[in-house]
């Protein structure tokens, strides 16, 4: 059974593609947070960001949406759009409103909104607050605030009722408090005709002697769906634990229906604590995230930034990037001897060989054992190396990426 609360949390791992919004109502949010502005380069870049998949997972929950954005940098930037919740009175006369004008009711089941409620579920002036954890924060939006915000337009664009739970109600609960207010105005409008005695002949119903054969069984989802709220009670265990514990267990489970293996059987505990910490974009930026990470460092012997280090490895390749960043080994000459022509082709400069690496100021490529080039950041005069982009057989296509 869902509740109310399950209901009022949504993340979008995939989101539509391009920048510009189609409805009229993804349109207004746009226009709520560019005439705010007074920076057209800021929403420029930001809608540049939208358009090349900067943005990553997406979490709506009533009065914010928040997800991580990738900049310049290579650790993303945490960003919020916040817009006040409804409170309970003005979610009654909207639900009452809506209910009572059936084209509006319509309009809402065909996942638009309706006009009726274009001045009241949209940001009004001033309502909109951006917040991003980037240091240009002088004059919001920033670049990256305005990405999630046209990212959000396209959410809204193929389901409206994203934009409701911004504004604190999920879709579930609307339907079902539009349809019991409904019911309501239908039956203050037409008499009642129920029979005074529902029911079957009781010869019908004991007629059946065999049970019908079971239904087929259901495919499978897509995607593993999100754990049940757990009670914050003192005597109960840690619910960002058992959170956690419950999303992983969820898409093992969907890896085990859809491929009929396990994908973590084998992992050592390093690699499975890597593997858990590679689900949170960073270390440092959320509470739940850093106390993840510490206790996934303090149970490995490790610290946090080798973990957050690990998990970035992982992301850009699971097991084989691991393996990239922390086994070097000595490959032979022919993918050396090809690559670094290839690079000074491609007007990537010199680079320096070193076992499996190739290095070249604050670049580096290193081969893996899958004969795949993975590419690593780092600061000048640091030797701070950091997985950046996906691996690629190419070593020009994998620095570039």
């Amino acid at each position: 059974m869902i509740t109310a609360r399950d209901d009022r949390r949504r993340t979008f791992e995939t989101l539509p593609a391009g920048a510009e919004a189609a409805s009229w109502w993804g349109r207004a949010w746009v226009s709520s947070l560019e005439e705010a502005s007074r920076d057209a380069a800021r929403l420029a870049r930001g809608r540049t960001y939208a358009a090349e998949g900067h943005v990553d997972a997406v979490t709506v929950t009533p009065g914010r949406i928040v997800a991580y954005v990738r900049g310049s940098r290579p650790r993303p930037y945490r960003t919020e759009l916040a817009l006040p919740a409804f409170a309970d009175a003005e979610w009654n006369e909207i639900l009452e409103a809506v209910a009572a004008e059936p084209a509006a009711l319509a309009a809402l089941l065909e996942r638009e909104v309706p006009q009726s409620l274009a001045g009241t579920v949209l940001p009004g002036a001033g309502e909109l607050a951006p917040r991003c954890s980037c240091p240009d924060s002088a004059r919001p939006p920033c670049k990256h605030a305005a990405a999630l915000c046209y990212r959000a337009a396209r959410l809204f664009d193929e389901d409206p009722f994203v934009l409701l739970l911004l504004r604190g109600r999920g879709e579930r609960e609307l339907l079902d408090e539009l349809t019991r207010r409904n019911a309501a105005h239908a039956a203050r409008e037409q008499p009642d005709t129920t029979p005074d005695f529902p029911g079957v002949p009781a010869r019908a119903a004991l007629a059946r002697t065999s049970l019908p054969p079971l239904p087929a069984p259901l495919a499978a989802p897509a995607a593993a769906g999100v754990p049940p709220a757990y009670p914050d009670d003192p005597a109960a265990p840690d619910p960002l634990a058992l959170d956690q514990l419950a999303s992983d267990a969820a898409a093992r489970a969907l890896a085990v229906l859809t491929g009929g293996e396990d994908p973590i059987a084998g992992l050592g505990l390093w690699h499975d604590a890597v593997r858990l910490a590679s689900a949170h974009p960073t270390a440092g930026l959320t509470g739940a995230a850093r106390t993840l990470y510490r206790d996934l460092a303090r149970a490995t012997g490790r610290t946090t930034t080798d973990l957050a280090r690990a998990a970035a490895a992982w992301r850009q390749g699971g097991r084989p990037a691991l393996a990239a960043l922390e086994e070097p080994w000595d490959p032979p000459a022919g993918p050396f001897d090809r690559a670094r022509p290839a690079l000074m082709a491609a007007d990537q400069g010199a680079f320096r060989p070193d076992r499996n690496r190739l290095t070249s100021l604050t670049r580096q490529l290193r081969l893996g054992r899958d004969a795949l080039w993975y590419a690593y950041e780092s600061r000048p005069d640091a030797e701070d190396w950091w997985p950046t982009g996906r691996p690629s057989p190419d070593p020009v296509s994998a620095l570039r990426g």
